[in-house]
């Protein structure tokens, strides 16, 4: 089995950058890592809208159900 990194020195550090192995696997964690820091930012935004609806929904429940009992 060759060693990518070559031997010591120069010829090491030439071994090193021209290595590939494991690059797809870094940008595939560097994606999910950027998808899930945004799908976080949208649920934290769709948080406040949801809470906004349920609000509307619960006043108007309300209402309805006092103008029904009289």
């Amino acid at each position: 089995m060759k060693n990518p990194f070559g031997g010591f020195g120069a010829p090491a550090m030439h071994g090193f950058w021209r290595a590939d192995e494991g690059q797809d696997l870094i940008e595939y964690t560097l994606l999910l890592a950027f998808v899930a820091l945004a799908s976080a930012a949208l649920f934290i935004h769709a948080g406040a809208s949801i809470k906004s609806i349920w609000t509307t929904t619960n006043s108007q429940l309300t209402a309805a159900a006092a103008s029904a009992t009289t």
